[in-house]
């Protein structure tokens, strides 16, 4: 019995995780005119973690901090 409730919620995380692609595609985000950025990533994660809550409402954004033109460097 362990092994088919196993068997079951794996099932749900991949229609789960399937769901979230699709609405990802919808809104884009694997368009060739994307600029690859944190922000864009996030964006496209979190939108297809979130699944089926993407047509509930829920609208998951990142905000990433642009990283600085000169990187500290380490101390010698």
């Amino acid at each position: 019995m362990r092994g088919g409730v196993r068997g079951i919620v794996g099932i749900l995380v991949v229609v789960w995780l399937v769901i979230g692609v699709v609405a990802a595609a919808q809104r884009g985000y694997f368009g060739d005119d994307r600029d690859v950025s944190c922000k864009t990533i996030g964006d496209t994660a979190l939108t297809v973690v979130a699944g089926p809550l993407n047509y509930v409402g829920v609208n998951p954004k990142i905000d990433c901090e642009e990283l600085p033109d000169e990187l500290p460097q380490p101390s010698e």
